[in-house]
């Protein structure tokens, strides 16, 4: 986003934070489907688009478009999000409808803590990725741009309900229909990072060829939240083909003490 639709969003974003302590755990999700329902209208009606984040008009004018517009069709506290959302100002159309699916987004994991979840939240969507990336036809069928993007995250409902809970559920829907123009894969990995942003930790990617024991996996977890300064989710994939020893990535660090990156060091070194 550009710098006018930074300050739009943070402003709707503190707007919802009030709102969510107020509302509570069940009522913040109702908020949340209702945001990602209007994203969703926004999508299909470019015409809507333009209207809400034009220029010519002021803010005042484009909330209460958008107020009539969803009288009686949502809840009052959704209403009013989109109002702020609505009477921001915007760089581009489409930057409104990024501003709002992200804030239901945020909507989702704010339920999500006020529920307690929210870490088991993160853990979920990170395995359910994982079994995704795992199973070449399932990742082929999630990801078929062909196939219409409710059937596919229809699929994507039927895999984890009862399974998960209802916001990962929600959240893997959400990634499905391509959460900020990304891929599925992109887009569980964008909202792992954002539900562990919000327990005010950072994501370590771990790559090892067997799986590590709790006790390994905490002392791991400590060694970088020292390295850090702040608490380390680690998120733990198993590959055999590193061999031996892990990879670990945090943000744009990447440290890669596998045998497999030592042995093709030597290769290098032998060319």
């Amino acid at each position: 986003m550009q710098a006018a639709s930074r300050e739009s969003y943070t402003a709707a974003r503190a707007a919802l934070e009030t709102s969510a302590r107020a509302a509570g755990a069940a009522d913040t999700a109702v908020i949340a489907e209702e945001l990602l329902g209007f994203a969703d209208l926004l999508r299909r009606e470019p015409r809507l688009r333009r209207a809400l984040s034009d220029p010519s008009r002021s803010g005042e004018e484009r909330a209460e478009l958008a107020a009539t517009l969803l009288a009686g069709k949502v809840g009052q506290g959704t209403v009013d999000l989109i109002k702020v959302l609505a009477s921001g100002r915007w760089s581009a159309a489409s930057e409104l409808l990024d501003g709002t699916e992200r804030l239901g987004a945020d909507a989702l994991l704010a339920s999500a803590e006020l529920a307690g979840d929210l870490s088991e939240v993160e853990d979920e969507l990170f395995r359910f990725g994982q079994i995704v990336d795992g199973d070449l036809q399932l990742a082929a069928t999630i990801g078929e741009t062909v196939v219409p993007v409710a059937r596919r995250a229809e699929l994507v409902g039927s895999l984890l309900r009862g399974k998960a809970k209802p916001v990962t559920v929600s959240l893997a829907e959400l990634a499905v229909r391509g959460f900020g123009g990304r891929s599925f894969s992109g887009a569980i990995t964008r909202l792992v990072e954002l539900a562990a942003e919000r327990r005010e930790a950072q994501v370590a990617y771990v790559t090892v060829a067997q799986p590590l024991t709790e006790a390994e996996e905490s002392r791991l977890a400590s060694s970088l939240s020292a390295i850090y300064g702040r608490q380390v989710s680690v998120k733990v994939t198993v590959d055999p083909a590193v061999l031996g020893g892990l990879s670990v990535q945090v943000g744009s660090d990447l440290y890669d003490g596998t045998i497999a990156r030592r042995l093709a060091a030597v290769r290098n070194a032998f060319a």
